[in-house]
């Protein structure tokens, strides 16, 4: 396990919370599968000025699964950041990898630029 603040009680408490509230994987239900969370995420990464102990909706609950998915292609991943895309879809069609052509919020960003 990473050092501060998750070896902190202040943490431990924030997580077991968000775990009670959101006790599925929040990737999941987005392709239409039920998992059960077994971890907590912070949504912006504490080394991009995420706030340690954020608001619960501030953090999304994941499946080791989808959180090492998620782990290995951000800023956190360091050198052994992956750039291969997301497999999958979700059940109406829809890329899980938001960066793919097809997916809403890749198609979001090009009209912004």
């Amino acid at each position: 396990m990473a050092k501060w603040p998750y070896n902190t009680q202040a943490w431990q408490k924030l997580r077991k919370v968000k775990l009670q509230r959101d006790p599925l994987c929040e990737d999941c239900q987005g392709a239409g599968r039920m998992r059960v969370a077994s971890v907590v995420d912070h949504r912006k990464a504490i080394s991009q000025g995420g706030h340690p102990f954020p608001d619960l909706d501030s953090l999304a609950s994941l499946c080791a699964a989808c959180h090492n998915a998620k782990t290995a292609r951000g800023a956190e991943a360091g050198a052994v950041r992956t750039s291969k895309p997301r497999k999958g879809c979700n059940a109406d069609g829809i890329p899980l990898d938001r960066r793919h052509p097809w997916s809403p919020a890749s198609r979001r960003n090009i009209r912004n630029t």
